[in-house]
């Protein structure tokens, strides 16, 4: 079995991939940015002896090395990071708020490669590691959609922070990969949304278990399927 750490597991994508992976008898590092407000995943945990609940916000940079820590430098197989916000309502040119633009930044951008940082022994201790970034196909140059200006700037800065990475991390026992879960019924993504979050975390399961090396760097669909930059 693995050792896999979902990075924003208390609820959506992350608590339904924390599910999947328990159920399948790997072990789980849950990380979520307020232990006190996941009870759904505390219910998980407290019926399942492989899954670890930790405190990990990514956008509080601090709390980042201190879950390093406490983790300890054992070999983890995949980090999957789905901890991320949609930036607020104002993203238009003309009313964009910029505070918010900084905030959703640190979370969405700065804080995953902060983790990518931090456990990055851990992954190459595995030695077939697998580090994946939830995106979105909003960050992607070949969509064609305008606004969202907070979020699809930050998410794309994060789909080429993950390029980056498999770049600069060629020659480590690491495979990188950049993730559009699809549009999933979450809080995030609304009851209206094209696909559950169990079929989306089914998806990204499957593109975790099938790419290598090989494929470090490309931008995955939660089907499989190449999303073109």
């Amino acid at each position: 079995m693995s050792t896999v750490m979902i990075v924003g597991a208390s609820r959506g994508i992350g608590l339904e991939l924390a599910k999947q992976y328990a159920g399948l008898g790997d072990d789980v590092i849950a990380c979520v940015r307020d232990t006190g407000a996941a009870e759904q995943l505390d219910a998980l945990a407290s019926g399942a002896g492989n899954v670890r609940v930790e405190q990990l916000d990514v956008g509080d940079f601090p709390s980042i090395d201190a879950a390093a820590a406490r983790i300890g430098g054992g070999a983890i197989d995949a980090i999957i990071v789905c901890a991320g916000v949609t930036g607020g309502q104002e993203q238009a040119l003309d009313n964009v708020n910029i505070e918010e633009w900084h905030r959703t930044l640190d979370v969405n951008t700065i804080g995953p490669t902060l983790v990518a940082r931090a456990f990055k022994g851990n992954l190459a201790a595995s030695g077939n590691g697998h580090l994946m970034l939830l995106s979105s196909q909003l960050a992607a140059s070949t969509w064609p959609m305008g606004g969202m200006l907070i979020y699809s700037s930050t998410k794309a800065a994060l789909s080429k922070v993950g390029q980056a990475l498999a770049i600069d991390w060629k020659d480590d026992p690491i495979t990188i990969t950049v993730m559009h879960p699809g549009w999933v019924q979450t809080d995030m993504g609304g009851p209206h949304a094209q696909i559950t979050a169990e079929e989306s975390a089914s998806g990204i399961r499957e593109v975790v278990a099938n790419t290598t090396k090989a494929d470090s760097g490309n931008f995955y669909k939660w089907n499989g399927e190449i999303h073109p930059w």
